[in-house]
């Protein structure tokens, strides 16, 4: 569990990218070669092609470790992030919503040329989110761009796999975990991507078993990573490592892992969904608020399993409502941990 003394709850490095949500058919994935449910890199003319055919119906600051800090905030925890974006009117929108909630927000803007990013956030009529992304600065990010007394300042230092897809940002990543560890950090690591950790298998290996204290997958992640066939094996191979696993599993819920126990979470109880945009993002947001509460690893799902369910409810990759009004709605006995 994190050390006390620490001023920031959770600090996280990741793409600064602001969100284009729009509501398309099964088609539009097939015309133009998009793998349901994954991450697909573009170059800027790629996108805005793509983005030529669509009818956005919401523009919003995303990223995933963006939106894992602003659920934290939401929730109440301190934090902090590092992520570049440019001086331009995305760039500004970013900026603007990230400081607005209270984010610890360093990284100046861009030195170099290109855009802000931006992500085509494709949703079908089943809620499943396709993504076709354009980084732009954002994969300029690099070690430079590092907040050291930040990154020491934090219980736990949060690593998007989004940004293994860059030489720059991997050497970033190793820097920043070593940065948290010496000063008495945890580091969280989310696998992001099923494709990304495929192309990137022994990287995150060598990180998971260097650096990783906790984990975020679902479930293709974790069986790309370990390569099993099923959530079990993985399980298994998992209880067997000195870390901490919260592997999400959709409608049934997910498992947490630690101390060689395993906890089967459900799922909160949901009305329906609209967009599963930010799921995982939030549901780490929720877990990591309950670890730097010291929390059981039951409850630390818990409350992941509320904030993920409130972001499915609506449009966007954010909370709509307070979450720490929420959790003291519905998880009273969990709101009551003291910061």
């Amino acid at each position: 569990m994190p050390g006390p003394g620490k001023r920031y709850d959770v600090v996280a490095v990741g793409h600064a990218i602001v969100d284009v949500l729009v509501r398309v058919q099964e088609q539009v994935l097939q015309r133009h070669g998009l793998p349901k449910g994954g991450m697909t890199l573009l170059d800027t003319a790629q996108t805005e092609a793509l983005y030529n055919t669509l009818e956005p119906e919401l523009e919003t600051s995303g990223g995933s470790a963006a939106n894992t800090v602003a659920g934290l905030a939401s929730l109440g925890s301190s934090t902090g992030f590092m992520g570049r974006v440019c001086d331009d009117p995305l760039g500004r929108i970013f900026r603007h919503d990230i400081t607005a909630i209270g984010v610890c927000y360093p990284t100046p803007p861009s030195p170099g040329g290109g855009a802000t990013g931006r992500c085509l956030v494709l949703i079908t009529p089943d809620a499943e989110r396709t993504m076709a992304t354009d980084l732009g600065c954002a994969r300029d990010l690099g070690e430079d761009d590092l907040a050291p007394q930040l990154i020491q300042q934090a219980k736990v230092l949060y690593l998007e796999g989004y940004l293994f897809d860059d030489p720059g940002a991997k050497a970033a990543f190793r820097r920043a975990a070593t940065m948290a560890r010496h000063a008495g950090g945890l580091v969280a690591l989310s696998l992001s991507d099923g494709f990304c950790v495929e192309r990137h298998l022994e990287d995150f290996r060598t990180m998971l078993t260097e650096h990783v204290d906790i984990l975020f997958a679902n479930g293709e992640e974790i069986m790309a990573l370990l390569q099993v066939d099923t959530i079990a094996d993985a399980v298994e191979q998992l209880r067997q490592r000195p870390l901490i696993a919260a592997l999400t599993c959709g409608a049934e819920g997910s498992v947490v892992l630690g101390g060689g126990l395993v906890h089967a979470i459900r799922p909160h109880p949901l009305t329906g969904v609209v967009d599963t945009t930010g799921a995982g993002d939030l549901y780490a947001a929720g877990f990591l608020h309950g670890i730097t509460r010291h929390l059981p690893l039951e409850d630390c799902g818990r409350i992941g399993s509320l904030a993920a369910t409130e972001v499915i409810s609506h449009l966007g990759p954010r909370p709509a409502v307070s979450l720490r009004r929420l959790l003291h709605r519905e998880l009273p006995r969990l709101a009551l941990a003291p910061d």
